[in-house]
């Protein structure tokens, strides 16, 4: 065990320490930190509907509560319409301001310049063209046309074309919504890059030193700005010329597409599980070093789940009629199923030392720490028992996230629970978090509950081990 901590020490630890600070892996992590208030209000919005509008009418449609509500349920539409129906364009700033920051330049004009880039890229005009809007499908023609919007079925496949929706000047929702953060991010790096290099080599207006500093700031960026949303253009110009499709729809079927299937299959899952906890073992933030994928793959489908939620139930559908056409897999599943109590389902170990340790130490770091871990907070468990290094949890700080999510996935992908479609703060206490995260779902409480016990079962041989181990050897 010692030679091989020695190894990993000396080839793993410092190119994981490289990938966790990268510029611009660390921008796409801050980036979608950066929107959290943004998703989070739209959760927020989501989450009320399902307790004072689904819920209701499918448990107690005789009392009418929707319709008490309704006020509330419309003001809940709006903020979702300007949160998670227009993610993209707050990611496409969020990013941009943190990738600019990155290169020292304005970032202010950076995340401006990501925003009109991404902006820049999407189809001006709804007529004729086929959109897959999330949930709706040709029988749902006439809630569509109820609305007044001009629609036509796309039986082969499965859509709607809107015509003439709005004309020229359309901002296609298709693209503005969690769909779009894949084209936002490309496009983002793309045109920040261009801008900020231009900064950097002093391709710029130079104002006298008397003009006030945000007035310089701001012609300063002018030239580095026209020329990364220029780039823009150009590129979407090309792309459409030559293939008849946007850059959206070609980063969709070429790159964000092939994407999302790997990110669904259990393999890949585990993959992550395992490398975040192995990240930990040697005092690495797994998941702020897996932040691209963890976040830049799987936050866009929790929010492409939300989208076909709530287009579903505003055309009348049921849970389950949209279950087969969302993603199994999300973010917020790793904190609802596995990373119950923070990484390493260590709300598990604190239990099992509480039950079986006899030692002092132990025992004293998990009353300090669980109070903390109902919230999800463990580095004061993972730092102080230590599991950092640890050979006597080594074993069991591997195995068993990956236990848990291969119960989950089989739970999900069974169809016994529905896949995560909320965004829940990271602080709600397991199993709480996991009924929240999938509407109201007890079963899927009960899920997490049964990870909960298979993790505690799983420590405890280990937690027995440590108590015959000398401390003074230690």
């Amino acid at each position: 065990m010692e030679k091989f901590t020695a190894w990993m020490e000396k080839h793993f630890v410092p190119i994981a320490a490289k990938i966790g600070s990268q510029r611009h892996l660390v921008a796409i992590r801050d980036g979608f930190i950066g929107i959290m208030p943004v998703t989070m209000a739209g959760a927020i919005a989501t989450l009320l509907n399902v307790f004072f509008r689904d819920l209701p009418n499918n448990y107690l449609p005789d009392l009418h509560i929707a319709d008490t509500f309704s006020w509330l349920i419309g003001i809940n539409g709006c903020v979702w319409w300007g949160t998670l129906a227009m993610l993209a364009i707050a990611f496409s700033f969020s990013f941009g301001y943190t990738l600019a920051k990155s290169y020292d330049t304005n970032p202010l004009a950076g995340g401006l310049v990501s925003t009109a880039a991404f902006i820049t890229v999407l189809s001006q005009s709804a007529s004729g063209i086929a959109y897959t809007l999330p949930g709706v499908t040709p029988d749902s023609l006439s809630v569509l046309q109820g609305l007044g919007l001009d629609v036509v079925a796309d039986a082969a496949n499965n859509a709607v074309v809107l015509n003439n929706v709005g004309g020229w000047g359309f901002l296609p929702y298709a693209w503005t919504n969690a769909q779009g953060l894949f084209t936002a991010l490309i496009v983002g790096l793309i045109s920040v890059m261009i801008y900020s290099k231009l900064m950097i080599k002093k391709v710029t207006i130079k104002l006298p030193e008397q003009v006030p500093p945000a007035v310089s700031k701001a012609f300063a960026a002018i030239i580095p700005g026209t020329a990364a949303i220029y780039a823009a253009g150009i590129i979407q110009q090309i792309c459409t010329m030559t293939t008849g499709n946007g850059l959206p729809e070609l980063i969709m079927e070429f790159l964000q597409a092939p994407f999302q299937n790997l990110s669904q299959g259990p393999l890949t899952i585990v993959i992550i599980v395992f490398a975040v906890q192995l990240f930990w073992f040697f005092g690495l933030h797994g998941p702020n070093v897996l932040s691209p994928i963890l976040d830049g793959g799987y936050i866009p489908l929790l929010n492409k789940n939300t989208d076909i939620y709530n287009v579903g139930m505003d055309a009348g559908k049921s849970l389950s009629d949209l279950i087969p056409t969302m993603f199994t897999w999300t973010r917020g599943s790793f904190d609802a199923f596995i990373w119950m109590g923070g990484s390493g389902c260590t709300i598990a170990l604190l239990i099992a030392i509480f039950i079986f340790s006899k030692r002092d130490d132990n025992r004293a770091v998990a009353k300090l720490s669980f109070p903390m871990g109902c919230f999800n907070i463990n580095e004061p468990v993972i730092f102080g028992l230590p599991i950092v290094l640890n050979p006597i949890y080594f074993i069991p700080w591997l195995i068993t996230p990956v236990i848990l999510a291969l119960i989950a996935y089989g739970a999900t992908a069974a169809g016994l629970i529905p896949p995560v479609f909320i965004t829940v703060p990271w602080v709600v206490p397991p199993v709480i978090y996991a009924i929240l995260a999938t509407g109201g779902n007890i079963m899927a409480g009960v899920i997490a509950a049964i990870n909960l016990v298979v993790a505690t079962l799983c420590w405890i041989p280990f937690v027995i081990v440590a108590n015959r181990m000398d401390t003074t050897q230690e």
